[in-house]
Parts: C-alpha cells; structure tokens; sequence
C-alpha cells in the first residue's frame, strides 16, 4: 500500500525480545482495517533479529513496515518519538511488542474517529492477559478485565491514575502539534503524563461494547521479557510523584500556597478522623458481640 493511503500509523517499541515482536507482526497483519503503515524502532537491541523478522513478512505486509535501528538505547519516550515522527498518517497508535488486538481494533477505532471529529482520540475496552514464557512458547495463565466497570475516559479520574494503556489507544497525529511530543526526560509513566495533557483541553472517546486490546503482564519475569508495567515498578511511581510535585509548585507559583497549604493538613486531619471513627465503631461492635455471647452463655 502506498504511504500517502495509510491512515494509521504503528509505532512499535522492541528491543531484544524477537519472540514478541514476531508475534507483534503477525497480530498488526491480522488486522480487518488495512491502511496503515508500521514503524518498528529497536531502542539498542540486536538488529539482525528484528531485520529477520521484517524480512519474513509476507511482501504486501513487510512493504508496509520501515524499521529504524537506534543503537545508543534512546529509552521509551524518544523511541515512541522516533516512531511518531517517522509517521504522516491521520491517526497514530503505539502498539509495544508483547501487547495484542482483536481484528476489529483499528477498524472499529478509524470508524469512530471519523465520525466523531471532536474526539482527540479512542480508547478501547481492555483485558488484562497473564502469560509467561516457557522456552519458545509463550503461555497464557488467566485473564481479568482492566478496570472493567469503566463506562467513559474522564480528566477527572486520569487525574488519580491512568486509566487507559497505548495498546488501547488510537489518537489523532496532529496532537503532538498541540500538546508536544512524549516527554523524554520521563522514562515511564510517559503516556500517562502525555494523557493528561491532551484531556485537559480535548476529550477522548470510550469503545465499550467489546474487548478489543489485550495488555500482557508476565508476573515474576524479569530482565528483557518482563512486563515494563511490572518491572520498571519503582521507576513508574517516582515518575508519577515527579510529574505531580511539578503541577504542584506551577500552580502554587501561579496562586500562592494557602489553598495548598489548608487541603494538605484538612486531608490528613480526616484521614485520621475516619481512620478513629472505623476503630470505634469496630470496637463498639466487638463490645455488642461480646455482650450478647456472655448473656446467651449464662442462659
């Protein structure tokens, strides 16, 4: 397919896992929505793997896929950068080499997109997938859903944590125009700060009637084929804490501290009052179960 009629376009993220990527390939070229175009970006790993993998494909796939060889380790964000900026396709998606889709994921995505002009972007419903590799084989251990109640993506409760991961994410390309890039000083937790600043100015979209985008989690792997989410654990909560103790000098730098001030001690105050009202009421209940086994004991 000629670049100038691909719609989406896919970024993928690898470095030094071949048994994901061959299996990133094979689910992107499984894809009922035909018009996009991949940009594989290997952040320092072993480029003859990933160009034998590519060179695999079946032509109308491989012809679709451009490979960039980043040999210094540029790291998450500036990989995801690479991969954007390689790209001049409506709508972008990061798709990590160890996360999958249903078939209908990108068709489903474009569909909505299209006919709803005032969404930044869309998310889909998402299932949590346990796997581990096991030699040559990678095999699945359960499922549950991602934050299966969720009814609407909201800044309010991306605020609190990020509700949506990128393999679920399908977002209009000229947001980097708006917002900036991914911030590649943050190292994890980059599409959750992303996020936040594309919902506080526009509104993103909620495919909910079926699970189209599966996030793979490998409990207990470490190294090159364990789960970022699980390995960078450290590294996702200190970049959660730098990005909102930055927010919270802009804004007391733009309003003063006294707001700031009264919210922190009136939290911590009513965290310890429910906290004393919960030991209360549990001791007031052991007390009445207490009482009334004593009196049917003396009966």
């Amino acid at each position: 397919m000629p670049e100038s009629s691909a719609r989406v376009g896919i970024v993928v993220r690898t470095q030094d896992r071949p048994i994901f990527l061959e299996r990133a390939l094979l689910d992107i070229s499984m894809q009922s929505f035909a018009a996009w175009r991949a940009v594989v970006v290997n952040d320092g790993g072993d480029p003859v793997a990933v160009d034998r993998l590519v060179a695999a494909l079946d032509y109308d796939v491989r012809s679709r896929v451009e490979v960039i060889h980043r040999t210094d380790g540029i790291g998450r964000s500036a990989a995801a950068n690479a991969g954007v900026r390689a790209l001049g396709t409506d709508y972008v998606v990061l798709h990590d080499d160890d996360d999958l889709w249903d078939a209908s994921f990108l068709e489903a995505s474009v569909d909505w997109l299209d006919r709803h002009p005032d969404d930044a972007g869309v998310v889909s419903r998402t299932e949590i997938v346990y796997e581990r590799v096991d030699g040559e084989r990678v095999v699945e251990l359960g499922r549950e859903p991602f934050w299966g109640a969720m009814a609407q993506i909201t800044y309010a409760d991306v605020l609190q944590v990020n509700r949506f991961v990128p393999i679920a994410y399908v977002y209009r390309r000229s947001l980097h125009e708006e917002v900036g890039y991914y911030r590649e000083d943050v190292h994890a937790a980059e599409d959750w700060e992303f996020n936040l600043r594309v919902l506080r100015r526009f509104t993103v979209a909620y495919l909910s009637d079926r699970v189209r985008a599966f996030w793979m989690q490998r409990r207990g792997q470490a190294g090159a084929l364990g789960n970022s989410m699980i390995v960078l654990a450290g590294d996702h909560d200190r970049y959660d804490r730098m990005i909102r103790d930055e927010a919270l000098r802009a804004h007391v730098a733009a309003h003063g501290d006294g707001l700031v001030l009264y919210l922190a001690r009136y939290i911590e105050d009513e965290v310890s009052r429910q906290l004393e009202m919960n030991r209360t009421l549990g001791q007031r209940a052991t007390g009445a179960a207490r009482s009334g086994w004593r009196r049917l004991r003396g009966r």
